[in-house]
């Protein structure tokens, strides 16, 4: 938001009509302010985590395209590169999201899939902890 038409130039690159490039980068932000505050508060965070586990895949197929880079090299001068790096970030926030999602055993998924709206209780305290 802070450089809004940069970014949406970025996405013009990608999206020929200015407009639902605009339109595009305002529900990116809205699902990156409104899946975070859900994550932070403990309100359906787990499919949260889900929403931008997925936006952060859509994302880097998107946006962050090294393969078509000119000038991609893993030696030497390369500004492919650091896009290169861009896709891996948004891949590794992608698997951090999932980890939220569904823990880390397929029990997890088992009760994401019986219960997709319910809280993981993040903020949770345990009685024994209190005294």
């Amino acid at each position: 938001m802070l450089n809004f038409k940069l970014a949406t130039d970025q996405a013009s690159q990608v999206i020929s009509r200015r407009w639902l490039a605009t339109v595009m980068i305002i529900g990116g932000f809205c699902i990156e302010l409104f899946m975070s505050l859900a994550i932070l508060s403990g309100v359906a965070d787990r499919l949260a985590a889900l929403i931008l586990a997925g936006y952060c895949l859509v994302t880097a197929l998107l946006w962050k395209q090294f393969w078509n880079r000119p000038d991609f090299r893993l030696k030497g001068k390369s500004r492919g590169r650091e896009v290169f790096w861009d896709f891996l970030k948004n891949l590794a926030l992608a698997g951090g999201f999932l980890l939220l999602t569904f823990g880390s055993g397929a029990a997890g998924v088992e009760r994401f899939l019986r219960h997709p709206l319910a809280s993981s209780h993040p903020y949770r305290t345990v009685q024994g902890d209190l005294q």
